[in-house]
């Protein structure tokens, strides 16, 4: 860039997107000139208003910081005075619609957390390992207005690990693509770089619901364990036990174990099964309503008075 840093605005708003700020921040080839971020929302049972993880981190770092939950003309008109060339986004909370597109000289690329045109939408990670993916991403791409499908501009690729949970994964991927944003952002700012169409069949990731959540003990044990890995940490994997919610930490498929019925659980050797659709999982931890995580152990023998344990 000549020797001058490239005037940028950066646009998230959930702690993912913080590790990406930071980097730019710490970068001398880039000058982040302010930070679009969603509104103050109620936290907790008490409903506090609170910052969003970028709004607070921006704020720490003495960085100018817009909120909005639209990117309305008034919004835009604010952005286009911080005199950035470019924007990066990465989970900012909303689509912006055309004329928030063109205020900037060279658009706004956007750091998702998949290798693109799969699992488009809020949830990639969480969606990939729910169906069992064993290798993820992130892309940079020029935004448009359709939901992930602007031109891809570069990709990185990862395994998923065994003790993998979306939220691992999603702040690896925060860490690993910081530089891919950087320099993605470099390259079309300087025209050096030229993003091209997607390719492939696109899939979907919406985002997931509380009911999203819930294990469906009919089905296979491996099916069971991506799922459980998928929604956790959010919304968090849960089933229903005495009509309470109880949530469920990481299970181990453990395929010498066999003779459960799906939902229904048993203590063997110390260990704590419950059945599925195949053979059993192991529960490892789990939270009864109201109460902290404990051992799964420690929780089913808390149980073995009842006739029979299980889960619906």
């Amino acid at each position: 860039m000549s020797g001058t840093a490239l005037p940028i605005v950066y646009a998230g708003t959930p702690e993912t997107a913080v590790a990406p700020l930071e980097a730019l921040h710490e970068d001398p080839r880039i000058e982040v000139r302010a930070v679009l971020t969603r509104e103050d929302a109620p936290v907790g049972r008490k409903r506090v208003m609170t910052p969003s993880a970028v709004g607070r981190r921006a704020e720490e770092l003495g960085l100018p910081v817009l909120k909005a939950n639209r990117v309305t003309p008034e919004v835009q008109q604010a952005l286009r005075a911080k005199g950035a060339r470019i924007g990066a986004v990465v989970a900012y909370g909303a689509l912006l619609p055309r004329p928030a597109l063109d205020v900037f000289e060279h658009g706004w690329i956007n750091l998702h957390f998949s290798l693109l045109p799969q699992w488009r939408g809020a949830a990639p990670v969480q969606r990939a390992l729910m169906a069992g993916d064993t290798v993820v991403g992130a892309s940079t791409f020029v935004l448009d207005e359709g939901m992930d499908t602007g031109p891809v501009v570069g990709t990185l690729t990862d395994k998923v690990r065994e003790e993998d949970t979306a939220g691992t994964v999603l702040a690896r991927l925060a860490r690993e693509g910081s530089p891919l944003l950087a320099e993605s952002l470099l390259g079309v700012a300087s025209e050096a770089v030229h993003p091209e169409a997607q390719r492939g069949e696109p899939s979907a990731a919406p985002k997931l619901t509380g009911a999203d959540a819930r294990i469906t003990w009919q089905h296979p044990a491996v099916a069971v364990a991506h799922h459980v890995r998928g929604v956790t940490p959010e919304p968090g994997a849960w089933t229903e036990f005495e009509g309470q919610r109880l949530k469920v930490d990481r299970v181990v498929p453990a395929p010498g174990v066999t003779g459960i019925a799906p939902g229904h659980v048993v203590i063997r050797e110390k260990r704590v099964y419950a059945g599925t659709g195949s053979y059993a999982v192991e529960l490892t931890r789990v939270q009864p309503g109201g109460k902290k995580p404990m051992a799964a152990l420690d929780w089913a023998r808390g149980t073995q008075h009842r006739e029979q344990v299980a889960f619906t």
